[in-house]
């Protein structure tokens, strides 16, 4: 292994029924987090057959800021905000829970029963604890207002944070990189070392760090050394996820969907959906219910 690699994660995968199943990253017992970031989901590719569709009911969250990135087809977003935003390949939803929100995710009615394909990167970045109780927030970003660099077949789209001289306009709450890198076969890219913590996760393709023997294949989150900077080769045409950024100097607390720095806010948030407090989403009436109640579990 390259003296600039600390881990490579190889994430399990997750039945969430219905025909779908996700890669999931992060949180896991290798690494609990990347910087902010405290939940790392891919979803897909899968092609929709039939009446098959995403239908994700309202759900809570708090605490915490989710970030969906879409490569292949599109998801309708809906929560009690009042948002409803189609979200398309190369754009960013942006959701800041805080306090709270809760939302659904849908296939959009145009695209049921035709066929159509789905992946998405779907990511959870633990907000500052000053912010944890911040008004929720929702904010769209399409693909042609995010900066991109492009040199020698390789692409960054930058969909969050600062990397390479660019800064994404999307409204973060702390430091942080988020970029898709794109690479064409025998490509290269330098990972500069800008933030304290960074990874790559490998969407599609296959890598190699330069010292490095063997490569790194889909599915696998490859989480760097602080100060290391890594060139990546590609042996293949390769898609990539960038993410990293300055660790919360608090630990974190993870149960479902809710993220906290302190254990009596979770159980709060369980209290409250129990009850039915939570704002709901106009134009739904369903709802996915609190699981098993069970302790929950730090992540840093």
């Amino acid at each position: 292994m390259s003296p600039a690699i600390e881990t490579i994660i190889v994430p399990p995968t997750r039945d969430l029924g219905d025909g779908f199943t996700v890669r999931r990253a992060l949180p896991s017992q290798h690494r609990r987090t990347v910087g902010p970031f405290v939940f790392f989901d891919q979803l897909g590719p899968i092609a929709l057959t039939g009446d098959q569709a995403l239908d994700v009911r309202p759900h809570p969250h708090i605490g915490l800021a989710t970030i969906t990135h879409l490569i292949e087809g599109a998801i309708m977003h809906r929560d009690s905000l009042g948002s409803v935003q189609a979200i398309e390949p190369g754009a960013v939803n942006w959701m800041t829970a805080g306090r709270g929100i809760v939302h659904s995710e849908r296939t959009p009615t145009a695209l049921r029963g035709v066929g159509a394909r789905l992946h998405a990167i779907q990511m959870w970045v633990a907000l500052p604890a000053a912010l944890e109780e911040t008004d929720p927030a929702f904010r769209h970003y399409p693909a042609h207002v995010l900066p991109v660099a492009e040199d020698r077949g390789a692409r960054l789209a930058l969909l969050a944070g600062i990397a390479d001289g660019m800064t994404a306009p999307v409204e973060t709450a702390s430091d942080m990189i988020l970029g898709e890198l794109t690479l064409a076969q025998g490509a290269r890219y330098a990972f500069a070392a800008e933030h304290v913590e960074r990874a790559v996760y490998v969407v599609s393709g296959a890598i190699r760090a330069e010292g490095q023997d063997g490569a790194f294949v889909q599915g696998q989150l490859v989480v760097l050394k602080p100060g290391a900077e890594v060139v990546l080769n590609a042996d293949e045409p390769s898609r990539l996820m960038l993410v990293g950024g300055e660790p919360m100097p608090e630990q974190r607390y993870l149960f479902w969907n809710f993220v906290s720095s302190r254990p009596d806010r979770i159980e709060q948030a369980k209290a409250d959906w129990r009850a039915g407090r939570f704002d709901g989403v106009a134009g739904e009436d369903e709802f996915i219910p609190l699981p098993p109640d069970v302790p929950g579990a730090k992540l840093a």
